[in-house]
């Protein structure tokens, strides 16, 4: 194409790129579209720029990135913070508090204080189906004993009974247990322990209807249930009950007079929904008794308080708005998680802060899934279990999924809640404590195996010895947890004492003392002496700027600019014109922490110039800090004199800046930036000349001090091959002396008069460097070199042949 000047004629529209275009080459778009679409995906793609994915090498930059990182995942953690309080409130305790009060804890006649909690035979079952069962569920009269409206019987007159209550048992057969020879002309029925093998399908009583024939739990539509002593299917005989109290008492005494519980029943359940529209909730309860071989009963309870009706206030659909949101976030994650696996692959999973990411990803798709689940399913399902209302409505799925959501959300919220110390640990006082957990990891898991093993030794003796009679210890996982109890104080003495009254007071002694007295402070002493030296350590180490500087910082800069704030330049030159002659660190740090400045910037800045280490400053070092404050005064002032913002290439590299990179090896780079700048102001380029002159001072300052160190190795190399050489020689002359069998008198002479001879020869050549060295230039090259090829000095000479020489003369002589 033509190559034009930018100056030359022509519209603005026609004005030719100013670069060459390549035979064969497409036309390159216009430079402000493509200006355009490199700075939206510079920004798209600087949207997971985070720590792990761009490359720099200073700490203000990389706790940039750490801070951009942290506001990011704060906004996160308060749209999922929103989120799950927004799905449960106090009403939820409330509602299920008085729905529990009311089947749990009243009793089951005027005369008697038995009440469900407290059942103890089948007679006080059917006392309890009779009364406080019926008596809660309708509510057919109010307190001034006027009837209520047909079919409008509602529970503490506010909550609706869906559908009707059902009544469901689970039988094993007869027989299915083994009967001792002995014992069978006395013992003729034997009913096993529960399980799906022994489960009893056989119709029995009156065998017709579903309450005398078995149902599977396929066409029940059930589902398992874990109760106290077994697992129990969803299968079995059960009788759905009426929708007036009247009826139901009719079918309760059928099943009573009938024997529909027998040796054979091992649970029984009793399920029914009600629904508060007031607070839009659900709750689905079942209340289980279960009758174990030994005879007598056990009861256990369930209340699940559910919202399955979603999107009707104002409130639920700014939860809608929300949901959106969080999920917008978890796609942002995914992202960002498959970019820096893409990055770092394999070692990416080392770091368990990243495991950690991974594993909140996860449970926060599982917990997307359920409640899209849900919510398609709840309306689909609410129509079909209420269409009929003399059946009984199952709600027990949806009640299930509802819980699991729960649990994945709470679960959640804590991983979420603990990813905050991840930031948390630039902080130095966190880091500490972080530092401390890892250094002890080896230890502490050491402690933990000897620990676990003689607790555990004692909660199996515990289980032996009292299980058979105190209920804390009937199980080995109840011994266990109560063993943890009694490290936290809370115990019953008197039960074990009265189990046995020889080993319950030894176990109980012994247990304390070996696992509070000495095994748990041993744990503390672990963790505190592990403290103490990351303490001394970190004491030790220079301090690095952490997030709390960054942000003193930018709030310090900000100042400045706002002309609120005087430049930390001016203010330490201030420092010193009060200072006068001299100035120490407790006077500089005094000054200008009060104006705003960290203690790692002011131990920096001092440092840089306390030469000798006396926390001092001298005049020389005085001045040299007075004049890096007027360079410095004069870059500040040159750069806000330049009315533009910085380029793109003055920002952190990220991975726009690699990519960048990647560009200029394939020869594009020139026409990019072509595009996006016209060139360099002279002012600019005077800074920058400046930065270049300082650098190259800098440079051979360090370049002088690289020659000084070569050529004082170079002397202790060249010292130590005359000490070899000077050796040698004596160690010849006591070989000759002892061949020719001389006396000692004359080997003592002969050796002095060697050392003599070369030490007067080192002293001479010592004299003609020191006179060649002074008359070289200082500092040039001719001066460099000359100082390579010179020898040692006379008393480092001297030094190494009476270290050297001197001590093998004198085993000479003794030789």
């Amino acid at each position: 194409g033509d190559r034009r000047s930018p100056g030359s004629g022509g519209g603005r529209d026609a004005r030719p790129s100013p670069f060459p275009q390549a035979d064969g080459e497409a036309a390159a778009p216009p430079p402000h579209r493509g200006a355009w679409t490199k700075g939206l995906a510079r920004r798209l793609r600087g949207l997971w720029g985070t720590r792990l994915m761009e490359e720099t090498t200073t700490r203000e930059k990389y706790l940039k990135s750490v801070l951009r990182e942290l506001i990011t995942y704060l906004m996160f953690l308060l749209v999922l913070s929103v989120l799950s309080y927004g799905m449960v409130s106090s009403n939820t305790y409330y509602y299920t508090r008085v729905m529990s009060q009311l089947f749990l804890d009243v009793p089951v006649s005027k005369l008697e204080k038995t009440n469900f909690r407290t059942l103890t035979t089948m007679e006080d079952f059917w006392k309890f189906t009779e009364g406080p069962l019926l008596d809660g569920l309708y509510w057919e009269i109010w307190y001034n004993n006027k009837t209520v409206a047909e079919n409008s019987s509602f529970i503490y007159h506010e909550n609706l009974l869906l559908g009707v209550p059902r009544i469901r048992q689970l039988k094993v057969r007869n027989g299915s247990c083994s009967i001792p020879e002995d014992l069978k002309e006395e013992i003729k029925d034997c009913y096993d322990v529960y399980s799906v093998g022994n489960e009893d399908t056989a119709p029995f009583g009156l065998h017709n209807g579903t309450a005398w024939t078995y149902t599977s739990e396929k066409n029940m539509n059930g589902s398992s249930h874990w109760g106290l002593i077994a697992t129990y299917s969803g299968a079995g005989y059960y009788q759905d009950l009426a929708r007036s109290r009247e009826e139901t008492a009719v079918l309760i005494a059928i099943l009573k007079n009938n024997m529909w519980l027998d040796r054979g029943t091992r649970a029984t359940f009793i399920d029914f929904s009600v629904y508060n529209a007031n607070i839009n909730l659900f709750c689905i309860i079942r209340l289980l008794v279960e009758f174990p071989p030994t005879g007598g009963l056990l009861t256990s309870w369930q209340f699940q308080t559910v919202k399955l009706i979603h999107y009707i206030s104002t409130f639920d659909f700014f939860l809608a708005a929300c949901e959106i949101v969080f999920c917008l976030f978890i796609i942002y994650y995914i992202v960002e998680e498959i970019l820096e696996i893409h990055i770092h692959r394999l070692f990416y999973f080392r770091s368990l802060w990243n495991c950690l990411d991974v594993l909140i990803i996860v449970l926060s798709v599982a917990a997307i899934g359920i409640n899209i689940y849900r919510t398609s399913t709840v309306d689909r399902l609410l129509k079909k279990l209420l269409e009929n209302q003399n059946t009984f409505p199952n709600f027990e799925p949806l009640a299930y999924w509802q819980t699991q959501f729960n649990y994945i959300a709470a679960v959640t919220m804590f991983f979420v809640w603990m990813k905050l110390f991840k930031f948390i640990g630039f902080n130095r006082t966190m880091s500490q404590l972080s530092t401390t957990m890892s250094r002890c990891a080896k230890d502490v898991l050491g402690f933990a195996i000897m620990f676990f093993v003689i607790f555990l030794a004692y909660a199996q003796l515990a289980y032996l010895v009292f299980g058979t009679q105190v209920d804390d210890f009937s199980t080995f996982q109840e011994s266990i947890f109560t063993q943890f109890r009694i490290l936290l104080g809370d115990f019953d003495f008197t039960k074990i004492e009265e189990a046995n009254r020889v080993l319950g007071p030894v176990y109980f002694t012994s247990f304390v003392f070996f696992m509070f007295f000495i095994l748990l402070n041993m744990f503390l002493a672990i963790i505190n002496d592990t403290y103490s030296e990351v303490k001394s350590d970190m004491a030790q180490q220079k301090s690095e700027m952490d997030l709390s500087d960054l942000i003193k910082k930018g709030y310090t800069d900000a100042m400045v600019k706002l002309k609120l704030k005087k430049t930390p330049v001016d203010d330490i030159s201030e420092s010193l014109r009060q200072s006068g002659g001299k100035l120490n660190f407790d006077e500089l740090r005094q000054d200008l922490k009060g104006k705003g400045h960290t203690d790692a910037e002011i131990e920096a800045i001092f440092t840089k110039y306390d030469q000798d280490g006396d926390q001092e400053l001298t005049e020389l070092e005085h001045q040299q800090m007075r004049d890096d404050l007027e360079k410095e005064r004069d870059l500040e002032l040159d750069r806000n004199s330049l009315n533009r913002p910085l380029s793109s290439r003055s920002f952190p590299r990220s991975l726009d800046d690699s990519e960048e990179d990647d560009d200029d090896d394939s020869g594009h780079s020139s026409r990019r930036r072509g595009s996006s700048s016209s060139g360099v102001s002279y002012e600019e380029f005077q800074v920058l000349v400046r930065r270049v002159d300082r650098m190259e001072h800098s440079i051979g300052s360090i370049v002088s001090k690289i020659d000084a160190v070569i050529v004082k190795l170079e002397t202790m190399e060249r010292a130590k091959l005359k000490r070899k050489e000077v050796l040698g020689k004596l160690l010849d002359g006591v070989a000759e002396d002892e061949r020719l069998g001389r006396d000692s008198e004359i080997q003592r002479d002969q050796m002095e008069r060697l050392v003599r001879e070369e030490l007067e020869r080192w002293e001479s050549d010592d004299t003609a460097s020191q006179a060649s060295h002074r008359l070289g230039t200082p500092g040039g090259l001719n001066g460099q070199c000359r100082a390579r090829s010179s020898r040692p000095s006379s008393s480092q000479s001297t030094e190494d042949v009476d270290g050297g020489g001197a001590g093998n003369g004198g085993s000479n002589i003794h030789v």
